[in-house]
């Protein structure tokens, strides 16, 4: 496989061992899975299936953000325990991600469970001489980590800028530096709060990520992902953190997926633009809905109009029917396009398209090559193609279709 690199800035080749250890950003459960998150799992669903046709075993680790500063606002707006709203969104989102088939979690922690871990790291980083406090919040101290920015290739101004915009403080006083973030902090009379070496509060955003991977791996990642909106800064922070207490790479390969904006404008919480898979699915299949999603490619960023998934149901439609026919060509040479789609930084427009054409030929029974008994069933071939998307296909949904 070849896969763009964030770090590196451009597509290299992937190798890993014969066990891949793959970490990727996982919700903040303050509300419901929408397109962007679903865009963002099944890409990393797609890599997991992948590697797994290639024989590799897959330890993909998906974390729980179940306290920061999105979803304790939330829970005080609405009146329950944060931790109440945080199992009622993950309840959801579980199900939107079983409906969407992605492979489920190798592990998925949460930062509520990991706090031992994470007072571990910050101590790390302390004795190391990387932090210092102010008024009871423990900042790291970017200036200690000459490479801070080695991820995000981002200037200082820009770096500053995002930080600005992505839940950082660099206009704070009480910090040395502008860059600088919050390891752990005095919790609000109604918040959460634990016992530290530090003083009684809960973690900053940043730290949780680099505990709660390195407690599942305890070595460097094979594949850190997540959308391109957590390069700067929480990525970037997460590098700077965990090198530093650890003294080795963080992550040997980055993948960052793109925004997903709604018919022009970008989809936000605060817009109420946001297209949900709850809802979605309530009136498509949810296999349509995927096949929608990967006529995307997943760095672009793109807009979803409410019209995209009737191309997703076509599709469906077709793969249905193809399941439920006979005759066909040959399809080997349609297999091996889809996996060279794949492995080409994951193609899926041109996979989905190629799986397209195979169903057609099975469709109207032609094509070139066709099949015979020493080669393998064109309906077999095109359960095996459209699984590598993830999609799944029997005969008896083909043969009640047809």
């Amino acid at each position: 496989m070849k896969l763009y690199d964030t770090a590196a800035q451009q597509v290299i080749a992937f190798e890993p061992g014969p066990v891949v250890r793959i970490y990727v950003c996982g919700i903040t459960p303050y509300d419901s899975t929408h397109l962007g998150h679903a865009m963002t799992y099944l890409t990393i669903d797609l890599i997991v299936r992948r590697l797994e046709d290639l024989g590799h075993e897959v330890q993909m680790v998906r974390n729980v953000t179940d306290v920061d500063d999105s979803i304790l606002p939330k829970a005080r707006e609405l009146g329950i325990d944060f931790l109440e709203l945080a199992a009622r969104e993950m309840e959801r989102f579980h199900g939107d991600l079983e409906s969407l088939d992605a492979r489920p979690a190798y592990a998925e922690p949460r930062a509520t469970e990991s706090i031992d871990d994470i007072i571990a790291l910050v101590s790390i980083l302390e004795a190391k001489g990387q932090t210092y406090t102010v008024e009871g919040i423990t900042y790291f101290d970017v200036t200690t980590f000459p490479d801070f920015g080695k991820l995000s290739h981002y200037s200082e101004a820009e770096m500053i800028e995002f930080a600005r915009e992505r839940g950082g403080t660099p206009d704070d006083p009480r910090q040395k530096n502008p860059l600088d973030f919050i390891l752990w902090q005095p919790s609000a009379d109604d918040e959460p709060s634990w016992d530290s070496p530090f003083g009684p509060g809960r973690p900053g955003w940043h730290i949780e990520c680099s505990a709660m991977s390195w407690a599942a791996f305890g070595e460097p990642l094979d594949l850190h992902a997540g959308g391109d909106d957590l390069i700067f800064p929480h990525h970037e922070c997460e590098v700077a953190q965990s090198e530093s207490a650890h003294g080795a790479p963080f992550a040997k390969h980055w993948l960052h997926g793109g925004m997903v904006r709604y018919e022009g404008t970008k989809m936000s919480k605060s817009l109420g633009n946001l297209v949900f898979v709850s809802e979605l699915r309530k009136t498509h299949d949810p296999r349509a809905i995927r096949l929608a999603l990967l006529a995307h490619h997943y760095r672009a960023g793109f807009e979803w109009f409410d019209e995209d998934i009737e191309d997703g149901d076509e599709r469906l439609a077709r793969l249905l029917g193809a399941v439920g026919s006979s005759g066909g060509p040959d399809p080997t040479p349609f297999l091996a396009r889809i996996r060279s789609a794949i492995d080409n930084d994951l193609h899926t427009a041109t996979a989905r398209d190629v799986l397209d054409e195979l169903a057609m030929a099975i469709l109207a029974d032609s094509g070139p090559g066709a099949a015979d008994a020493t080669t393998s069933s064109p309906v077999d071939g095109l359960i095996e193609g459209a699984a590598l998307l993830g999609i799944t296909l029997t005969r008896s949904e083909g043969n009640s279709a047809s």
